[in-house]
C-alpha cells in the first residue's frame, strides 16, 4: 500500500500545548517559541485562542503574541475561536485562518461547552458567515472520534455525521481528535474509511494523542487510508486532563521521525526542531516529551 508523497503537519503546541499548563508563561516565551518553529520550517502553528481568559488563563495574552511573532510569508498562524468575540478578537489581531471545535460525543459536548452537538454546531453560524464576510478559513476540529471518558465507545458514523456538518457549513479541513488516546491503528482506519465517505479524504486531518502509546501506529494506519494532513505538539507539550500522569499530544519530533524514514517530505527541519523543542521545556522546567528528542540527547 502507498503513503502520501507530501504531508503537511500543523503544529499546535503554542496553543494546545501550553494552554494546560499551570506556570505562568510569557507573551517573550511564546513569540519566541512561534518564531522558532517558524524557522524549523513548519506551515502552519496554532499560535493562540481568543477565548474567556477566564476559562483559558494561559491564552490571555494571545493578541500580543500575534503583533509580536515574526510572520514568514506562506506560513500559517491559526487560532482558536470558538464563538463570535472570539472570531472579532481575533481578527483585530490579524488572524487570518481561525479554529472552531466540536465534539463526536454528547455528554463529551455537555461536559466541555456545556450544550449539545447541535447546539454547539448552530453557535459557529455567525462566525462562519463573518469569517466568509472577512476573507478568513476556518478549520474545523472534531474531538473524542475513537472514544470518549463519559460514554466509551463512539461510532464512526457519528463522527462523519459531525464532521460533514462542519464541511458543509464551511469548514475548508475538518481534523478528527482521539482526545484520549485509546484509538488503535484498526479502529482509526475504521474511522477515516467511513468519514471519507461522507467528506473527501484531502479535506480531513488526524490529531492523535500518545496517553496509550498509539498514536504513531495511528499516524501510519491514517496515512494508508490517505490522510495528509494531522497535528502535533513541539515536545509533545499538553498532557490528556482524563488520563492521570498520561502523555498528550503526539510529539512534532515523533512524527517526522516517522515521515522522514517513509521518504515523506514536510520541508521541517528535525535539528530546528528539536532545538525549539528544548527551549520550550527549559522554560517549562521539565523533560521533553519527544522519544526522538530524548534518544538523541542520550546520543550527544
Amino acid at each position: 500500500m502507498s503513503v502520501p508523497s507530501h504531508v503537511r503537519l500543523v503544529e499546535v503546541g503554542p496553543r494546545d500545548g501550553l494552554q494546560n499548563e499551570a506556570q505562568p508563561i510569557s507573551v517573550a516565551d511564546k513569540v519566541k517559541l512561534v518564531n522558532a518553529l517558524t524557522a524549523a520550517g513548519l506551515g502552519y502553528i496554532e499560535v493562540g485562542s481568543f477565548v474567556s481568559p477566564k476559562w483559558v488563563p494561559q491564552m490571555a495574552g494571545s493578541a500580543e503574541v500575534f503583533a509580536k511573532i515574526q510572520r514568514k510569508p506562506g506560513v500559517t498562524y491559526g487560532a482558536l475561536a470558538p464563538n463570535l468575540r472570539g472570531f472579532e478578537d481575533a481578527l483585530a489581531a490579524g488572524v487570518k485562518e481561525v479554529a472552531v471545535f466540536a465534539a463526536a460525543s454528547e455528554a463529551f459536548s455537555q461536559r466541555n461547552i456545556n450544550c449539545s452537538i447541535s447546539q454547539s454546531l448552530e453557535r459557529f453560524a455567525p462566525i462562519m458567515a463573518a469569517a466568509k464576510q472577512h476573507d478568513v478559513s476556518v478549520r474545523g476540529y472534531v474531538s473524542c472520534v475513537l472514544g470518549c471518558p463519559y460514554e466509551g465507545q463512539v461510532a464512526p458514523q457519528q463522527v462523519a455525521a459531525v464532521a460533514r456538518e462542519l464541511f458543509a457549513m464551511g469548514c475548508y479541513e475538518v481534523s478528527l481528535g482521539d482526545t484520549i488516546g485509546t484509538g488503535t491503528a484498526g479502529t482509526t482506519r475504521r474511522m477515516f474509511e467511513v468519514v471519507g465517505a461522507h467528506v473527501p479524504r484531502e479535506n480531513l486531518a488526524g490529531h492523535f494523542h500518545d496517553t496509550y502509546g498509539q498514536a504513531i501506529a495511528n499516524i501510519y494506519a491514517s496515512l494508508l487510508e490517505g490522510i495528509q494532513v494531522f497535528d502535533s505538539s513541539i515536545a509533545g507539550l499538553g498532557g490528556c486532563p482524563y488520563a492521570k500522569g498520561a502523555s498528550g499530544n503526539v510529539a512534532t519530533e515523533d512524527v517526522l521521525y516517522l515521515l522522514n524514514g517513509l521518504g515523506i517530505h514536510t520541508g521541517i527541519d528535525m535539528e530546528s526542531l528539536i532545538l525549539a523543542g528544548q527551549q520550550i521545556c527549559s522554560v517549562l522546567g521539565r523533560p521533553t516529551g519527544s522519544r526522538v528528542a530524548k534518544a538523541r540527547s542520550l546520543g550527544e
